[in-house]
């Protein structure tokens, strides 16, 4: 079997097993999922399985530290020595809005009702060390005291938000959840007058 061939069997493989553990997630906690259950919904065998991971554990951690680097490249451009303009809050919400709904079978488990509770603290600390250095950058008149106070009510929010759009199935487009995020900080409570998106 040549090797692009056998690449894209591991590529759907791993895909398979991840949309069956993840479907699996959803439905019921990390402790009451077996391998076995994982390798039928994905039609693999448990020697395939183990192949790829050692355990339910190493699968989920591999899933999330993906979005994690996803994540981390959505937020990369604001570290981009070569950037002369800071982006516009609303275009760097919809690359994070983005990033987080082609990544929306993992944030539905990860942030949902049977998730991974620290997987959100570390999406919120990856979040603040990017997003801290660029603001720094940007807005040196600010102290360090304002940009950590900006980045816990941003970010708190922005979690919030997040965790309604996945309780709501992430129908709403990446685009329209970062507008209403840009629509609520900038008009606060003020945002309640305003027309419905």
């Amino acid at each position: 079997m040549n090797t692009l061939h056998k690449d894209r069997r591991t590529r759907l493989t791993k895909s398979l097993i991840r949309r069956a553990f993840t479907d699996l997630l959803a439905e019921k906690p990390l402790q009451r999922i077996t391998v076995r259950e994982v390798c039928q919904r994905a039609g693999v065998n448990r020697s395939t399985f183990y192949a790829h991971y050692t355990d339910l554990y190493d699968l989920l951690t591999r899933i999330e530290e993906e979005m994690l680097e996803d994540f981390q490249q959505a937020l990369a451009p604001l570290l981009d020595p070569q950037l002369e303009e800071f982006p516009t809050p609303l275009q760097i919400t919809t690359e994070i809005y983005r990033c987080l709904k082609e990544n929306a079978d993992v944030c539905t488990v990860t942030l949902g009702e049977n998730g991974d509770k620290d997987f959100a603290l570390r999406l919120l600390s990856l979040g603040r060390e990017i997003c801290l250095k660029a603001y720094a950058k940007h807005f040196p008149e600010a102290t360090t005291r304002q940009l950590e106070y900006f980045y816990a009510f941003a970010s708190g929010g922005h979690m919030e938000l997040l965790r309604k759009w996945v309780e709501e199935g992430m129908a709403t487009s990446a685009e329209e959840m970062a507008q209403l995020a840009e629509n609520i900080m900038t008009y606060g409570i003020g945002f309640l007058q305003q027309e419905p998106l």
